[in-house]
């Protein structure tokens, strides 16, 4: 479990995340969503240890982040966020290798060679594993990069929007995989996802945010309401329920 408990991060007198209390659940698939300056990033970073917190307190199965030696933490938590730039030219191999590095220290092992496999498997991207970054698509990239994180196979995966640049096919190949590995595998992973239809549709739980504050928290169907998403995005969004899920018909509201 992840319990962020008061956290607050400001950028000169502007604060970003304001006294922010929220506890991750193990095992599951939480999503940050609000509208564009809500935080959602601000907060995954912190929890990722990138950014420095300023006040408050985030706990990783009781234990500070801040007090975690980095490798460690590594291999605990990997981060992919929104934007990557890359100064090498690699293949998408190479850079899948990448995420071993916690633990070959560049030396693949024959387990390292595994992960990186299941993961490019994972993503559908044997056929071009030996392709380079710079060949590929938006969303072959943006899969690649997936990839590397899945080959770091830490207990807790956050990602920052990792639907960027992706069609529809492969937006629900992801979320299809993001399920997978929290229902089979048991990874606990967050999200932070523009899509409300997406989050409503693969989510266990939901963590609503505005202007760094927090509106409000919880399981999938407590947050997917009309009331909540107005409070979230000063905007009426009827909400209809298919084959199960509740579907925000935001497009014409």
């Amino acid at each position: 479990m992840i319990t962020v408990n008061g956290v607050t991060k400001k950028y000169g007198n502007k604060k970003v995340i304001d006294d922010v209390s929220v506890q991750i659940q193990k095992g599951k698939i939480t999503s940050f969503i609000g509208p564009n300056g809500a935080g959602k990033s601000t907060l995954l970073s912190m929890i990722s240890r990138i950014l420095k917190r300023d006040e408050g307190e985030i706990l990783l199965e009781g234990h500070d982040v801040m007090n975690s030696k980095s490798n460690e933490l590594a291999k605990k938590i990997s981060i992919l966020k929104q934007t990557n730039h890359l100064t090498m030219r690699l293949t998408i191999r190479e850079l899948v290798s990448f995420g071993r590095f916690p633990y070959s220290q560049g030396k693949l092992k024959k387990e390292d060679i595994a992960y990186i496999d299941e993961a490019i498997a994972y993503m559908e991207l044997e056929d071009m594993q030996h392709k380079y970054i710079d060949e590929l698509s938006g969303g072959q990239r943006q899969r690649a990069y997936i990839a590397m994180v899945l080959a770091q196979n830490t207990d807790y995966i956050l990602l920052d929007e990792p639907l960027n640049n992706l069609d529809m096919k492969h937006s629900v190949q992801i979320m299809k995989v993001l399920r997978r590995l929290v229902d089979e595998l048991g990874k606990t992973i967050i999200i932070v996802i523009h899509d409300i239809n997406f989050a409503s549709c693969y989510s266990d739980y939901i963590v609503a945010l505005k202007n760094g504050q927090l509106i409000k928290h919880g399981a999938t169907s407590e947050i997917i309401k009309e009331d909540v998403l107005l409070d979230v995005y000063d905007m009426h969004i009827p909400i209809q329920t298919i084959d199960g899920n509740k579907i925000g018909v935001y497009f014409s509201a």
